[in-house]
């Protein structure tokens, strides 16, 4: 089977292999936002403040960072599809450890195993899928990595939903005795099994394999499941993929470096992923059920309009499958800027409204449909353009010779900015959750000059064309 229809359109075999790839980011988007239904119960059984509560959410993503720094590291000497596997194992471990953890510290060191998972898969996933695809489709491909993370925060806003409607709270106690928080940990198995078992069904990049000088296996990948003709085409791509790596030794992190710490094209990976997380976005997840709670809302309402907006950003991301290939990767990330800076203004705005009535705070008048719909239109903005789009630039703009490294130092850059917004945003919605999302929207501005200024189109190149 060929990788494309004698009509040009994508074969059922590469879509599957690029959905097994993927899938690595519905467990991260799962892990990632799962944790979202269990903050308020956790503060309270372990009588955690702002700041603890803050670290025990954000640790996971020190542990993505540390994975997405190795991610590179290990895949080039293990291969893409035994990373993924490793992944996988690690989340599974982590799962279990988070739903019967005895103290914070516990579900800290499980939650940080847990993100070293994460970290590997948030990098394997869009090389992955950027080495198997034809150039032509290689836009809408990577988008499914995104299309996998917003399918996981859904399910996972589901999953903690349904719990908490059947057990009644997030710290209620259910089945063998486990508080419903712990089952929403522990729900992560399933998900993590099922990405191994498919991990285990995929053929290895034809670029690692020429890169171990295995080309018999690497033609074989790329006619049987890139669609080339065998023969003179697949030994053509071979050799043009020879003479983009370095078969005669392995990828080293100092081929990174240039005049300014990084080659330039590093950094633009990694500020890609800096402005990705501190627009706010991962806020909206990891936090909206207390933000809405926080400015009034009851808690079975504020579960209901978490998974309103999961569900907004699965439908943003279906725009995006349908336009990255069309509008192409700058175009769609200056729009989704100048969408972030507009509905991230608004929030302020709206926040900046809020009053105190016996102790409770509250929007007074319309300000909470303005936030409300601020939020959305801030979801859409996201997902529609900077979710996916950053995830396919990262697995595309980088040459073969460091493209493995180069994706696990800006994935890494991109766990670490989410800590920080992560971490601080507690403290930042106790002094005032207009100055938060007004600090966010500044950022959305900046992500906005930095696109027009400094990223470089790549629609329909094929990858032994990217150069340093």
């Amino acid at each position: 089977m060929t990788a494309t229809t004698s009509d040009g359109k994508l074969s059922a075999r590469l879509i599957f292999i690029a959905l097994g790839a993927a899938l690595g980011g519905f467990v991260f988007g799962y892990d990632s936002s799962i944790v979202n239904g269990t903050v308020d119960a956790v503060e309270h059984e372990f009588g955690l403040n702002a700041v603890t509560i803050g670290f025990t959410v954000s640790c996971a993503l020190l542990g993505a960072a540390l994975g997405a720094w190795i991610a590179g590291v290990v895949s080039e000497r293990v291969g893409r599809v035994r990373t993924m596997l490793f992944a996988s194992i690690l989340l599974i471990i982590s799962a279990i450890g988070c739903g019967l953890c005895f103290s914070a510290a516990d579900l800290i060191v499980w939650r940080i195993v847990g993100g070293i998972g994460v970290g590997f898969a948030s990098v394997i996933a869009p090389a992955y899928i950027a080495e198997v695809s034809p150039a032509a489709h290689r836009g809408r491909l990577g988008t499914m990595q995104q299309m996998a993370i917003v399918l996981g925060i859904f399910v996972a806003f589901l999953v903690s939903a349904l719990l908490v409607f059947v057990m009644g709270s997030a710290d209620a106690i259910g089945l063998f005795g486990l508080a419903a928080w712990r089952w929403m940990y522990l729900s992560l198995v399933v998900p993590a099994a099922i990405y191994g078992l498919l991990a285990l069904r995929l053929p290895e990049s034809p670029r690692y394999l020429v890169e171990r000088g295995r080309f018999v296996e690497a033609a074989t990948v790329l006619t049987r499941d890139m669609g080339m003709n065998a023969g003179e085409e697949a030994e053509k791509k071979i050799e043009e993929i020879r003479a983009t790596v370095h078969v005669e030794r392995r990828q080293k992190f100092s081929d990174l470096l240039g005049r300014f710490g990084f080659h330039p094209l590093v950094w633009v990976g990694i500020l890609l992923s800096v402005f990705q997380q501190f627009v706010g976005i991962n806020v909206i997840f990891y936090y909206s059920t207390t933000l809405w709670k926080s400015v009034g809302f009851a808690e079975s309402d504020s579960f209901t309009i978490s998974l309103i907006t999961s569900v907004t950003n699965v439908v943003a991301t279906i725009v995006a499958v349908l336009l990255i290939d069309v509008l192409g990767r700058k175009l769609l990330l200056t729009i989704g800027s100048a969408i972030m800076t507009l509905s991230l203004g608004m929030m302020a705005v709206a926040f900046a409204q809020s009053v105190t009535i016996d102790g409770a705070v509250s929007l007074p008048g319309n300000w909470g449909i303005v936030a409300l719909v601020s939020a959305n239109l801030f979801v859409v903005g996201f997902g529609a353009t900077w979710g996916p789009a950053v995830w396919v630039l990262l697995g595309e703009i980088f040459p073969n010779s460091i493209r493995a490294m180069a994706l696990g130092v800006a994935a890494a850059a991109q766990w670490i900015a989410n800590f920080i917004v992560s971490t601080t945003f507690p403290a930042l919605a106790d002094a005032g959750l207009a100055l938060a999302y007004g600090i966010y929207a500044v950022f959305a501005l900046l992500s906005l000059l930095f696109v027009i200024f400094m990223v470089k189109e790549t629609k329909g190149r094929t990858l032994e064309d990217m150069k340093l």
